[in-house]
């Protein structure tokens, strides 16, 4: 399983959002991939059609980072961050946990995929 972030460098507020996100996967060995939604019109269409109507802002436009189980929505910053404060994260992001973690999962057979702007 695979975790993609896709990245762009925007406002110091997004940027430390993203950077937390990596962080944290680097440091619990999640595998993941960042891709660049600013350089690449095909990942931000992707991003931006395949968030939930209700997650998206007024403006209709969602901003980073925003995470996927491949095409399965998981979340926006908040909500990995919640997650992750409830040691609900390897749930959240569909992913088994590694074993001897005590934490409830949804295990689904897919890639992660992590949208930032």
């Amino acid at each position: 399983v695979k975790i993609r972030i896709y990245v762009r460098s925007v406002s110091c507020v997004i940027k430390k959002k993203q950077q937390e996100v990596v962080g944290f996967l680097e440091a619990n060995k999640i595998d993941f991939q960042q891709m660049d939604i600013a350089g690449d019109e095909d990942n931000r269409k992707w991003m931006r059609e395949n968030v939930p109507g209700e997650k998206k802002p007024q403006n209709g436009i969602p901003l980073p980072p925003q995470i996927f189980n491949e095409e399965r929505y998981c979340g926006d910053f908040e909500s990995f961050f919640s997650a992750k404060e409830e040691n609900i994260i390897y749930s959240f992001l569909g992913l088994a946990p590694p074993p001897g973690t005590k934490v409830g999962t949804a295990v689904l057979p897919r890639e992660t995929y992590i949208l930032f702007s």
